[in-house]
């Protein structure tokens, strides 16, 4: 459908993820490793120098600087009073997800965005410079409600007992980020539970809406097919959603460099893209940013927002998606019997492989990680990265006995939709 909205949708959104192996640009030390501290600066420069649209500032599982638009107001005034935060550029939170990790966070993140609102308005920006925040592993549209509900009771405390004569605007846009596989293929079903959900408590629909698909975790989940499937199938199944609810729907994939993540690197742009159709976002992580020359980086920047502007969803059919989700099953069987035997001795692998940010330990109460059959996965970079040192792509892993178990129909369909 239409996608006109009273507002820009970022297609380049710059992330924290730790894959690079390079020294950041910014940096003038010759050290890959990027602080909390040193964020700010990242983002600065990710806005300034590589003219990324949005840059999300992670809360999930990892050390966060609270006073981060202080710090990006304070230090670089003149660059966000020509380009503001909430209208031109975007700083987009990703909130811990109260329901699978400690929720020790939560409050400081909503409480930043609610300062950063009361700072903004001091400095005579007539735009919140934070509304919108992701949701990481969603699982259906009461999560979001609740979330829209927390921020709304704190927007109102605060407004009562903090600020004399200022009111917070107490709405937040969430943004779902659905990581597994079946959440991907559901995602259209939250999405209408969300819709009516909204209406009831609102009594008006959302202007739009972004919604986020996994590919570093939905591969280290069900394996390197499994993921791909999952992610084209959504982005068809969200256009049809579209245009059934007339509403704007503006995908976002989270994809690294290497191919088991999602092979979005400078070199692959035009491909990225044909794998990809009717994305609106794309992430490009540190390795994206940092692993190749800057000149490279930023015409590639300039090709893949030309190109997500320009992006239409596929049509595949009813039959067509269920051979594909039928080939998704068969390739995810195939993954778990082959990692479930090699976890336990990649352990010491993982655990040697060098660190890019400061990460909450997989320890103690501040415990967060994946798992996989019940085995306690490293993240997905780890694992990535590690199985490729040790000269074992990880997308192998299942992907020929899955081939070779497909029949010639389940074959065709395969090869015209996904590799091809």
């Amino acid at each position: 459908m239409a996608e006109k909205i009273s507002r820009k949708i970022p297609n380049i959104m710059a992330t924290q993820h730790p894959d690079n192996a390079g020294v950041p640009f910014f940096k003038q030390d010759n050290d890959p490793f990027v602080s909390a501290y040193n964020e700010i600066d990242e983002a600065f420069n990710n806005f300034s120098e590589l003219d990324a649209d949005e840059y999300m500032w992670d809360w999930e599982g990892k050390h966060a600087d609270a006073a981060v638009i202080d710090r990006l107001y304070s230090e670089d005034y003149e660059y966000f009073k020509d380009n503001p935060l909430g209208s031109d550029k975007f700083l987009t939170f990703r909130f811990p997800n109260i329901w699978e990790e400690k929720g020790y966070s939560l409050m400081q993140a909503m409480t930043t965005i609610l300062s950063a609102e009361d700072f903004a308005k001091d400095l005579g920006f007539s735009q919140r410079p934070l509304f919108e925040a992701i949701l990481p592993m969603t699982k259906s549209a009461a999560q979001l409600e609740k979330m829209a509900d927390k921020y709304s009771a704190l927007a109102r405390f605060k407004s009562e007992e903090f600020t004399d004569g200022y009111k917070n605007d107490p709405l937040i846009q969430m943004i779902p980020l659905f990581e597994g596989f079946q959440s991907q293929l559901n995602a259209s079903d939250i999405l209408d539970d969300y819709l009516k959900m909204h209406q009831e408590h609102l009594h008006e629909r959302p202007e739009y809406l972004r919604v986020f698909l996994a590919g570093s975790d939905s591969a280290l989940s069900n394996g390197f097919m499994n993921s791909i499937i999952g992610n084209k199938v959504a982005l068809t199944k969200l256009a049809e959603f579209s245009d059934r609810e007339q509403i704007p729907v503006f995908p976002i994939a989270g994809t690294g460099s290497t191919i088991f993540r999602g092979g979005l690197s400078p070199k692959r742009i035009t491909r990225y893209l044909e794998e990809f159709p009717g994305l609106k976002t794309a992430t490009i992580q540190s390795a994206f940013r940092y692993d190749y020359p800057l000149a490279e980086v930023k015409k590639a920047i300039n090709d893949l927002r030309t190109g997500l502007q320009k992006s239409q969803a596929a049509d595949i059919s009813d039959e067509d998606k269920q051979i594909l989700v039928n080939v998704a099953e068969k390739s995810a069987n195939y993954y778990h019997h082959t990692i479930d035997q090699l976890i336990k001795d990649l352990q010491p692998v993982f655990d040697a492989f060098p660190k890019r940010r400061d990460r909450r330990q997989h320890v103690g109460i501040l415990a967060y990680s994946r798992q996989v059959d019940g085995y306690k996965m490293p993240r997905a970079i780890t694992f990535t990265g590690s199985l490729y040192s040790v000269g074992l792509p990880p997308e192998f892993i299942g992907f020929g006995r899955a081939l070779v178990s497909l029949n010639a129909k389940e074959l065709g369909v395969l090869l015209n939709i996904i590799l091809i």
